[in-house]
């Protein structure tokens, strides 16, 4: 017998109030919503047959709106939610249930919540027209304000999500994840084929495309959801305040405490293919690590990597130039630097410092770099670093070639390694400007003051992390030391007034 050829699933849809269940600690979900009834509670005006319906759903549905609101636990923590009843008209967004998000999230900003929303739905309900349509403006903003007040907001995409939704509430997540499989996309597809007469392509509003192109963050199951949330708000929920953290041994901040090394050597040893990099900090010194995907705007770039870390008890949003995948084939395009300027309005938005991790061959020299705007996103990433309203500390953990390093060099204070090393251009570029020939690049290394022990006296680095010799011998306890002093930077620096901060970094309206 022949087996039968499977037939792809779709989605299992849950309702509000199962995910709920699902997601939060058991029995604790208190409702915060104002019982709604119809026909007395319809929009004025409404139609007899809206009303008919609106009847009919709350029988169908269950629930009184299409969205139902309310706060819970999530491993002990006390979160805010809102959940999308798809079963009520589609889960579509009218007068009331508009009233009741931004309520909700009034409410949480009030209360200091974090909150999760997981919206599916078709959009603005077509039965209540323009008023309808622009309460999604009232609804961003709440989301903005939740935001500005330093909150978390955290979006799951349910299936479908579509519509005025997806371009407002739904979109406007720190951290977003999505259902597998799940719709996701402006326009509706039986919309659009009404609309032009023709289908729209396939695969293009599927969760796991908008994850390929940087638009959401993950796609996990609603079984796994409250575990990536959990992990989330370990991150990012304020810590009870800052420790004092000492400078570990094998650093230093004196530049006669450095050898007189050849900084040649050092540059031949950034370039060892198995020196550790970014993702070898994070595995090996972090305890708690939420990689983010993409800019959220259609663009991702896997030479930067950017996610949300705990270094014992200093959560950071993390930005580093990840060394194994800038290839010849793959530099530092402007796409990475756009996803880098993502975690920088992150760090503010969040109130978690930050932290860059320069080590890079340097930027994308290509046409496609140019027309991607590469010299403006490297200037902008300069700028958009000196006005971040949290610490910000750099991180020079291997090669830093010319304007992509320098984009993220700029910081309260540098951490560097000890063959680690920065320059315009890579010393056989520097060799070919000057000498026509790459043949002198040792020499040029040597006559462009690239090393560390030359940065530190300068006062452009503040503290070397020692090599014993090399990071690429010692991963382990190398990465571990890099974690010890950067905690000790970040101790100095949470003690520190923002103002200070600011100010210090000449930020003019600090």
């Amino acid at each position: 017998m022949t087996a039968a050829t499977p037939v792809e699933q779709k989605p299992v849809r849950l309702t509000a109030r199962e995910l709920i269940d699902l997601t939060l600690d058991d029995g604790s979900f208190v409702s915060w919503d104002t019982p709604l009834h119809y026909p007395e509670d319809a929009v004025e005006g409404a139609s007899q047959e809206y009303v008919e319906q609106l009847v009919a759903a709350t029988e169908t549905a269950g629930t009184d709106e299409s969205v139902i609101t309310g706060e819970g636990l999530l491993s002990g923590r006390r979160i805010a939610i809102i959940a999308s009843e798809f079963k009520f008209l589609a889960g579509s967004i009218g007068k009331n249930a508009a009233d009741r998000i931004v309520a909700a999230v009034q409410r949480a900003t009030a209360e200091g919540l974090p909150l999760v929303a997981a919206p599916s739905s078709g959009g603005t309900r077509m039965q209540e027209g323009t008023p309808a349509f622009l309460q999604m403006i009232d609804i961003s903003k709440a989301v903005t304000a939740h935001k500005a007040a330093g909150l978390s907001y955290l979006v799951y995409l349910r299936n479908p999500t579509t519509g005025g939704v997806m371009a407002s509430w739904g979109s406007l997540g720190q951290v977003t994840a999505a259902e597998p499989k799940a719709m996701l996309g402006f326009l509706g597809p039986r919309v659009f084929e009404a609309i032009y007469d023709k289908k729209f392509p396939d695969g293009v509003q599927v969760a796991e495309n908008l994850y390929k192109k940087g638009i959401i963050d993950a796609v996990v199951t609603p079984q796994q959801v409250g575990k990536l949330l959990d992990k989330v708000l370990r991150i990012t929920s304020a810590a009870e305040g800052p420790i004092e953290v000492p400078r570990p041994e094998m650093t230093t901040q004196d530049p006669d405490a450095l050898p007189d090394a050849d900084v040649w050597q050092s540059v031949l040893a950034s370039r060892r293919p198995n020196r550790p990099g970014v993702r070898d900090l994070l595995r090996i010194a972090a305890s708690d690590v939420v990689p983010l995907n993409g800019t959220g705007q259609g663009e991702r770039d896997p030479g930067l990597l950017l996610a949300l870390a705990r270094f014992s008890s200093y959560a950071c949003v993390v930005l580093g130039q990840d060394r194994r995948m800038q290839t010849a084939n793959h530099q530092l395009g402007p796409e990475g630097l756009r996803v880098a300027r993502r975690g920088m309005l992150l760090a503010t938005e969040l109130g978690l410092p930050l932290v860059t991790v320069i080590d890079t061959p340097g930027a994308a020299l290509s046409a496609e770099a140019e027309n991607g705007g590469l010299a403006g996103e490297i200037a902008r990433c300069l700028a958009d670093l000196s006005t971040v309203r949290t610490p910000t500390v750099a991180i020079m953990m291997g090669q830093g070639t010319g304007g992509a390093a320098l984009a993220l060099l700029p910081s309260d204070r540098v951490i560097a390694a000890q063959n680690s090393w920065l320059s315009p251009l890579p010393p056989e570029g520097a060799s070919a400007i000057i000498h026509r020939t790459i043949d002198h690049a040792d020499e040029m290394a040597r006559a462009q003051k690239v090393s560390v022990k030359e940065m530190l006296q300068a006062g452009a680095i503040h503290t070397v992390v020692l090599e014993n010799p090399d990071a690429a011998d010692e991963p382990n306890e190398f990465c571990e030391r890099l974690s010890e002093a950067l905690q000790a930077e970040l101790s100095n620096l949470t003690r520190r007034p923002l103002q200070a901060l600011l100010t210090a970094r000449g930020v003019p309206w600090a």
